[in-house]
C-alpha cells in the first residue's frame, strides 16, 4: 500500500497546474534517487517545482511492492526567481541546474505530460524521441494533447517530449482517437 507521507506532491499543493507557476524554469539534475528529498525541500520553502511520478510495481522478497516513482530519474523542474533557484543549489540534493531557454514551449511540453498524468494515462519513459510525425489526440480524455505518434497496430504510442532532456514518454492511446498536426 502506497503511504501519502513517503510522495511529495508532483506540484506545490497551492497551484492549479504547471503552467500557473510563475518565474523561470530549470531542469534540475539531481543525485541519485534523491528527487522525492528535494520536491519536499522546495515544498517546505515554497518554491514552484514540478517532479511527474508514476506507480510502479515491483517484485522484492516474493511480494509485489507498489511505489510512486519519477517518471524522468534524477529530474525535477523548478520555477521560481535567481533566489530560488541558489536556495535549492544549498540542498546538496544537486548535480547541475540547467536552464529553459524557451518557456513557451516547456510549459506546454510539461502541461502534457501534467495532463496525460492526471487522466490516469499510462505514462513510460522514453529515452529518446521517435521520428515521426507530429499529432494531436482529437477525442476523448486526453483530447488536445500533442506529441510525435509511433503506430503499433490498432495502438498509437504518442511521445510526450520534453526537448531539453533529450527523452519523452509514451503515451498509448487508439490510432483512431488521433489527428495529424499541420
Amino acid at each position: 500500500m502506497l503511504k501519502l507521507e513517503d510522495n511529495p506532491p508532483m506540484c506545490p499543493p497551492d497551484v492549479e497546474n504547471v503552467s500557473a507557476l510563475q518565474g523561470d524554469w530549470w531542469v534540475v539534475h539531481t543525485k541519485s534517487r534523491f528527487e522525492k528529498a528535494l520536491a519536499f525541500d522546495l515544498l517546505a520553502s515554497s518554491i514552484g517545482f514540478y517532479l511527474p511520478m508514476v506507480q510502479r510495481i515491483t517484485m522484492s522478497g516474493g511480494r509485489k511492492r507498489r511505489a510512486m516513482m519519477p517518471l524522468f530519474p534524477s529530474y525535477v523542474f523548478l520555477c521560481g526567481s535567481e533566489e530560488d533557484r541558489y536556495t535549492t543549489l544549498t540542498t546538496n540534493r544537486v548535480c547541475q541546474v540547467i536552464p529553459v531557454v524557451d518557456r513557451e514551449k516547456f510549459v506546454s511540453e510539461i502541461s502534457a505530460i501534467e495532463q496525460a498524468l492526471g487522466r490516469n494515462g499510462y505514462l513510460e519513459m522514453c529515452p529518446l524521441p521517435p521520428v515521426g510525425k507530429r499529432c494531436r489526440v482529437k477525442a476523448g480524455p486526453f483530447m488536445g494533447i500533442e506529441g510525435t505518434v509511433v503506430q503499433h497496430g490498432q495502438r498509437s504510442l504518442i511521445v510526450l517530449h520534453i526537448s531539453i532532456l533529450g527523452r519523452g514518454a509514451s503515451l498509448e492511446i487508439d490510432t483512431d482517437l488521433i489527428e495529424t498536426v499541420e
